[in-house]
């Protein structure tokens, strides 16, 4: 039944990149679409498809997926329901480093403002974790939470302050402010795709170690886990998959939320499952997200990161809400 379900999500993202590609403010027919891929003949339809449609809805479906399993990790290795790299901070440390570089420093070039994401990412990750695990108690999901929460509140004003004194600098980091898909090129994702596979072939191995990790460190200990390596190891697979989502999409939010728990609603707590699925549903919640946002304010398009927030807030008053009756 899992894999069924998993076989008809995978067959439901082809349809929705299908449609990404050809719907927009100019409709394309799916016959134009499909010879544009097989014969392509230069003219104004191919080029659009080729150059604009479909690396844009491979960009969401890559970021969706990243986004989507780097919530379930930290999830677990943070034991915290709410986490995702939204909640903790983790893409707006990497924001600020990419506007840092970009506005001051006059960094350019995408593979080097890739590793400076994946620096922002591994920066405010740690802050977090250090923050969070401070006291005798060590990490507790409240404690955690409430870190996660004052770093990204110290990377966004950080990012303002920057843009403050320069007023010129807006236009130029306007594109990583708001999450967003537009605009982007193949080589671009193909610049960050090995940071993406190497996080999601990291964090798909340590499936069966994370399902130990969840019952908790004593039980996990006295099976003869080492969790710091795990928890290491997770935390690389999270930074690569954040950092390089962000270096290439933006501050993409509440995908890491909303999607390990649906994923755990319908297969369980076995990450030999929720990752996988998290993978597929990750990647069609954001190009369907980016459909929708083509249609919400025509002919003008809305950044996918504000279809995703209008989705996400609500759901995340619902989990906050539910763990405090809890």
């Amino acid at each position: 039944m899992k894999s069924f379900g998993l076989v008809a999500s995978i067959v439901a993202l082809v349809a929705a990149i299908a449609a990404s590609i050809a719907f927009g403010v100019t409709n394309i027919p799916l016959s134009v679409v499909w010879d544009s891929l097989a014969h392509f003949n230069g003219g104004n339809e191919h080029l659009v498809i080729r150059t604009t449609r479909v690396p844009r809805a491979l960009i969401a479906a890559s970021a969706g997926a990243c986004l989507a399993v780097a919530g379930a990790v930290m999830q677990v290795i943070t034991r915290n329901p709410i986490a995702a790299p939204s909640t903790l901070g983790v893409n707006a440390g990497a924001v600020f480093f990419i506007i840092l570089a970009t506005g001051w420093l006059n960094v350019s070039g995408l593979q080097a403002l890739t590793w400076v994401a994946l620096i922002g990412a591994a920066a405010s990750g740690a802050f977090v974790f250090f923050l969070g695990s401070i006291g005798r108690d060590g990490m507790t999901p409240v404690k955690i939470t409430l870190a996660g929460a004052s770093m990204a509140a110290f990377f966004y004003s950080l990012t303002q302050g920057l843009m403050l004194s320069d007023g010129k600098m807006f236009d130029q980091v306007l594109v990583w402010l708001v999450g967003s898909v537009a605009g982007r090129d193949l080589s671009q994702l193909v610049a960050v795709w090995p940071y993406m596979g190497c996080g999601m072939l990291i964090a798909l191995l340590l499936a069966g170690p994370l399902n130990v990790l969840a019952m908790g460190d004593e039980i996990a200990r006295s099976l003869g886990q080492n969790t710091n390596l795990v928890r290491t190891l997770a935390a690389a697979a999270v930074i690569l998959l954040a950092g390089g989502s962000v270096a290439v999409a933006g501050p993409i939010a509440f995908i890491g939320i909303i999607i390990p728990h649906i994923v755990r609603f319908l297969v369980g707590n076995d990450h030999r499952w929720i990752l996988p699925y998290c993978a597929v549903l990750g990647a069609l919640l954001l190009v369907a997200a980016d459909l929708g946002s083509r249609f919400i304010a025509m002919p003008r398009e809305v950044p996918v990161g504000v279809t995703t927030a209008i989705l996400g807030v609500p759901f995340f008053v619902y989990l906050a809400r539910k763990e405090l009756r809890t």
